[in-house]
């Protein structure tokens, strides 16, 4: 085996072994894909010099799929939490001496409604979400295109080649939320969720030399040792899990105006960065939310929820490899829906949910064409722009005795922006007393 052969297969060696680097955290998972020095092709070809051909092509990896990674980290760390509102809810009656029920249905499931709970009550809720992303701004996460140019490239050379790749990432997590709520007084009500978040993180990447600038498989070329022969192709693989608490949510609402059956109240959500941001499982910045809810206290009770957060520097909005922060995108949300008593044991709960991204990384389909001005390849190309992601809800919660109620819901996307699961179920259970 030539010397310039073995150099090469110790190179690719290492290069290989992305898995067992030390630094595991997932969001360094897509940034080292490649291994902990980026993306090198072997080669045997010589410059003129005399020196060894350098087969870099890290630069425009780290131009190209970083801001890849920025999409992906900060709304998967953007995920929204079940609302921590009581199904039940209570007024006193001095009079009697009792409490009494203050609306006809047991509430939204995603969303809010104004009634407040009752002076001295409490609800504890435990709900479980399982997101499965396959699309991101449309574009399926089995196959994204994305072409690396080498470092200074130069038409009519061997800096004139391109690697192509396909890359399949799949995206899973598990959100187990455990919230609490008391009545502080007959119109204000403190909240606290706390999540448990898993994130299942997975990789592949089959990327393909493309000789454009010389037809010489020395000059650019993956090892393969079998046949002890210049491939042209190589498959990257890289994967891993967290799990760990998530962002914990605070939460004050207060009923301002309570006219019959018509209720506006305002609170403040402030979610804390509790989660670990370099494992996907937070968002690595405080924010602040102000809201304003109004609802209808019926048996056909409407709802609509508007409220805006405010993001600070997260480091998945910046580049995880060195470290630098970035304003992680605020959101203005709107929530429109109604709950539907059905008998006293029932309840439907029809949502939908909309959220405004505000100066997002964004990522779309494009065709990269290559210096020889023929040749051309599917990729992908990154821009910072708003975007809003829609989706329907509709759910059940049923009252099997007591103050018990169990929750069934189904989430589901109206468009394809932003990183998206199709179908994302919940389940719950809610205790008051």
């Amino acid at each position: 085996m030539p010397k310039a052969r073995l150099i090469a297969l110790v190179v690719a060696s290492g290069i290989c072994a992305a898995p067992a680097l030390a630094q595991e955290k997932l969001a360094y998972l897509l940034p080292t894909l490649y291994g902990p020095s980026g993306l090198f092709v072997a080669s045997e070809a010589r410059l003129p010099t005399g020196e060894t051909h350098s087969a870099h092509f890290n630069s425009s990896f780290q131009q190209s799929f970083s801001p890849f990674n920025t999409a992906l980290a900060t709304q998967l760390a953007s995920v929204p939490l079940p609302s921590p509102a009581s199904g039940f809810t209570y007024t006193y009656d001095s009079a009697l001496g009792v409490f009494n029920r203050t609306t006809e249905s047991y509430g939204p499931i995603l969303s809010d409604r104004a009634e407040p709970l009752g002076k001295g009550r409490a609800s504890l809720g435990v709900s479980f979400q399982r997101f499965s992303f396959d699309r991101i701004e449309g574009l399926s996460l089995d196959a994204i295109p994305v072409v690396f140019t080498h470092d200074n490239p130069a038409a009519g050379t061997g800096r004139d080649d391109v690697v192509t790749t396909t890359n399949s990432i799949s995206v899973q997590l598990s959100q187990l939320t455990t919230s609490f709520s008391y009545g502080v007084t007959d119109r204000l009500d403190l909240s606290i969720a706390v999540p448990v978040v898993t994130v299942d993180l997975n990789a592949t990447s089959l990327a393909t030399v493309r000789r454009i600038g010389t037809t010489n498989p020395a000059v650019h070329f993956f090892f393969t040792p079998v046949g002890d022969t210049l491939g042209s192709q190589e498959t990257f693989r890289r994967s891993g899990r967290a799990t760990g608490v998530g962002d914990i949510l605070l939460r004050l609402k207060f009923e301002g105006v309570k006219k019959g059956a018509f209720g506006l109240a305002m609170g403040l959500e402030g979610r804390v960065p509790t989660g670990d941001e370099k494992d996907l499982l937070g968002s690595g910045t405080a924010s602040v939310k102000p809201f304003v809810v109004m609802s209808a206290a019926r048996r056909v009770a409407p709802h609509l929820k508007v409220a805006y957060q405010w993001n600070g520097n997260s480091l998945l909005a910046g580049d995880v490899l060195s470290g630098r922060k970035l304003d992680l995108p605020d959101q203005a949300l709107v929530e429109a829906g109604v709950d539907i008593g059905i008998g006293k044991k029932l309840t439907l709960a029809l949502d939908l949910l909309g959220r405004r991204v505000i100066d997002g990384e964004r990522v779309a389909a494009a065709t990269f064409l290559a210096l020889d001005g023929r040749s051309s390849f599917p990729s992908v190309r990154f821009f910072r722009g708003s975007y809003t992601l829609a989706d329907g809800a509709i759910g059940l919660k049923a009252n099997p005795g007591g103050n018990l109620l169990i929750d069934l819901n189904v989430l589901f996307k109206l468009n394809d922006s932003g990183l998206r699961d199709r179908v994302t179920p919940l389940f719950g259970i809610e205790y008051s007393f």
